[in-house]
């Protein structure tokens, strides 16, 4: 009976240590999820200097949101520039994770190579889009160099490209996370047992598939909550593209990311209008976070 009392007595200590993280998920998470979906059931706008509502309309917002054409092609736009920085980066992180951790290598002074490649995730997105807004810019150094070498006869209207500016949003987020993503893949890495690697090679295998064969198959769970959570971010694309275009998702809308678009309603405050569009965005990242577990979690067809 009394061991039984002291388990009970431990146990309450376990729920008392975690009140601190369900009062911050309840007033941070869950109170504004459910005034998000209360608010976007009303029409709830100004029109100038009057305040129209709240009135509820059920889901005319939502059906609002569908009709006007302009989530799909929103969408379109944020998952285009996702994969263009997404892919690189996880590439790059896994060429540095590979090195940092092959100790056939001996790589020196990887504690300063670590730090440098760390270095722009700590580096504001303001001021990284600032930096190639000028370095980009009609008449700035990249266009200066370019026309020097005779690349180009006049200067190349970045700005004005849709896929130069796809691409330089897409290159700043690579540049800004990359470091990130290699130092997670890499405390996956050094989670495997050497001695695989020892046995692989004592049975000839080379590097190549030494990575494809054990390194990969063995990182999958690090991969998949790395192609979550940057799936997740990629969905909020929005200091980067909207500081580069000045907030107009230039040219031709074809920058305009999903968050711009929701920013653009709470600008206007149309309050109904932004829930429902935040609705849809959760929606959809539940979504597409679920496809890339259910894809790149499955089990082979023999059990493994």
């Amino acid at each position: 009976m009394n061991k039984k009392s002291k388990v009970v007595s431990y146990n309450k200590w376990g729920y008392i240590f975690l009140i601190p993280f369900v009062v911050i998920y309840l007033v941070f998470q869950m109170i504004p999820l459910v005034s998000t979906i209360y608010n976007s059931l009303f029409e709830y706008y100004r029109s100038g200097l009057t305040q129209i509502g709240p009135n509820f309309v059920g889901f005319e917002n939502y059906a609002t949101i569908i009709t006007n054409g302009d989530l799909p092609t929103y969408f379109k736009n944020t998952m285009i520039m996702w994969v263009l920085g997404f892919v690189p980066q996880i590439v790059l992180s896994l060429l540095l994770g590979a090195w940092f951790t092959d100790p056939s290598l001996k790589l020196k002074c990887q504690t300063f190579f670590k730090t440098v490649i760390y270095l722009p995730n700590l580096i504001m997105a303001s001021a990284f889009s600032m930096l190639f807004f000028t370095l980009f810019a009609d008449s700035g150094p990249i266009n200066s160099m370019l026309m020097q070498i005779g690349v180009f006869h006049e200067a190349y209207k970045f700005m004005s490209n849709v896929w130069s500016v796809r691409t330089l949003v897409a290159t700043m987020n690579c540049l800004m996370w990359f470091g990130n993503t290699t130092i997670l893949l890499m405390a996956g890495m050094m989670g495997i047992d050497p001695s695989l690697f020892e046995a692989a090679q004592v049975d000839g295998a080379t590097a190549t598939q030494i990575f494809y064969k054990i390194t990969l198959p063995l990182l999958k769970p690090i991969l998949i909550f790395v192609m979550i959570t940057s799936l997740i971010g990629g969905l909020q694309m929005f200091d980067v593209p909207q500081i580069l275009t000045n907030g107009s998702g230039d040219p031709m809308r074809s920058s305009m990311t999903l968050i711009m678009y929701l920013n653009k309603h709470l600008f206007s405050k149309n309050y109904g209008l932004a829930g429902a569009l935040s609705v849809f965005m959760f929606i959809i990242t539940g979504i597409l976070s679920l496809i890339v577990f259910k894809f790149t979690g499955k089990e082979d067809k023999d059990g493994r």
